[in-house]
């Protein structure tokens, strides 16, 4: 059996990644600090300081990143001043100078969002992940992350038509075509770039936990077991926890030593439990 490995480091993911070596990790995925955001923990980085100070960091990820490595970046821009910030647009765009390529755009839609208004608009209801790569041809296991194919493939490939059969071109001039008898006999099918995932509710010691359904989500699409993921602001560990859970190792990064401690205390337990597993 091979040993997963789990190691949380202390400290600025700009000074702790230096001493990687180049093409280290086959994922990162990561929820930096916001805008603005998690002032009483993180301080808080200014909006208009937040495409420099995120440029330094990102820099260094580029470098330790796998060519068929992927990062999947959580973040979501703020509203200042009554209309909405233009960091994470600014970002993408200076990201995409300094090497990234900018390959997808997953939405995640918090499905348990409590309701609510402001003057000029409502509740976020929904996060973006940014997807980036630095080449072209990456690794993704995409039938690691099919979903069952539902009750409407029941009544809608009963009967199929003629052109259901052959490749139908759209009847709005989109360009896109599709031939529906290709889902007969099929269980499932591949998903949209929509996640529907609850918020996580049972960890009180982090301000912005990750639901540990999303990184499991984009561990499975991106990695196989044994590869290493990355958490360069890894807050309680989640990240780190799931990826030990699914046989992945792991590195975690946090500034700040209580979530350091928590980060370590959670894969510990993690550890524990796959040893018990294995014991059986």
């Amino acid at each position: 059996m091979k040993e997963i490995r789990s190691d949380i480091y202390l400290g600025d993911c700009l000074e702790i990644l230096s001493d990687f070596p180049e093409n280290t990790f086959d994922l990162i995925i990561t929820s930096p600090p916001y805008a603005d955001s998690r002032s009483s923990t993180y301080g808080g980085i200014k909006p208009d300081k937040y495409v420099e100070w995120f440029l330094l960091r990102s820099q260094q990820m580029l470098r330790v990143l796998k060519p068929d490595g992927t990062f999947v970046l959580n973040i979501k821009e703020k509203a200042v001043n009554g209309e909405r910030h233009t960091y994470v647009i600014e970002l993408i765009l200076e990201m995409r100078k300094q090497g990234w390529l900018w390959t997808e755009e997953f939405i995640w839609h918090k499905k348990n969002c409590f309701p609510g208004k402001w003057p000029n608009r409502f509740r976020d209801a929904w996060e973006r992940c940014l997807q980036f790569n630095k080449e072209k041809k990456f690794n993704m296991y995409q039938e690691a992350v099919m979903v069952p194919m539902g009750d409407w493939a029941k009544t809608r490939l009963k009967r199929l038509s003629v052109t259901d059969k052959i490749r139908d071109n759209s009847k709005v001039g989109s360009g896109f075509g599709k031939n529906v008898s290709n889902w007969l006999n099929r269980d499932k099918a591949y998903p949209t770039n929509v996640l529907r995932l609850a918020t996580e509710c049972n960890n009180r010691k982090h301000s912005a936990v990750f639901p540990e359904a999303l990184p499991e989500w984009f561990i499975k699409l991106f990695t196989k077991e044994y590869d290493l993921v990355l958490d360069p602001f890894v807050g309680s560990g989640t990240t780190c926890h799931v990826a030990q859970q699914m046989r992945r190792n792991s590195v975690g990064i946090d500034t700040l030593r209580e979530f350091y401690d928590l980060a370590k205390q959670n894969v510990t337990q993690v550890q524990f439990e796959i040893f018990e597993e294995w014991a059986k």
